[in-house]
């Protein structure tokens, strides 16, 4: 153990304080964002930009909007006006069947080994015990 920092009681104890804080945080923070969002619909309209001040403090209201298409229904459209060249054909490997047919031995899992990508992510837990 040259570098590595010694993991001491705590340390964990600490963090799983702060892991409780964060989550009673983020639902106060919520609360707040609601009670505000609610207020400034009532008084600006919903959905509508604004800002409003008290005391030392402004809070704004800013609104972002996306716009995404339905798929099918919009195929459905592209193709009825003869737009096919608007529709995007992606090709994708069928991962199930693929990893199926491995199994059963009817393809080489040799032969798509370097096409694998292993995904993994890591995640601390902490309880007391």
């Amino acid at each position: 153990m040259n570098n590595t920092e010694i993991v001491s009681e705590e340390d964990v104890k600490r963090y799983d304080i702060l892991n409780k804080q964060k989550k009673e945080l983020e639902q106060e923070m919520n609360r707040l964002k609601k009670k505000f969002h609610t207020y400034l619909d009532e008084e600006l309209g919903k959905d509508k930009a604004g800002e409003i001040s008290r005391g030392h403090y402004e809070l704004k209201r800013q609104i972002r909007s996306s716009i995404a298409y339905e798929t099918d229904l919009t195929i459905k459209k592209l193709e009825e006006a003869n737009l096919q060249d608007f529709v995007l054909i992606e090709k994708k490997p069928d991962t199930e069947k693929l990893e199926a047919a491995i199994k059963l031995g009817l393809v080489e899992k040799e032969m798509f080994e370097e096409c694998k990508k292993i995904k993994s992510t890591q995640a601390i837990v902490v309880k007391e015990v």
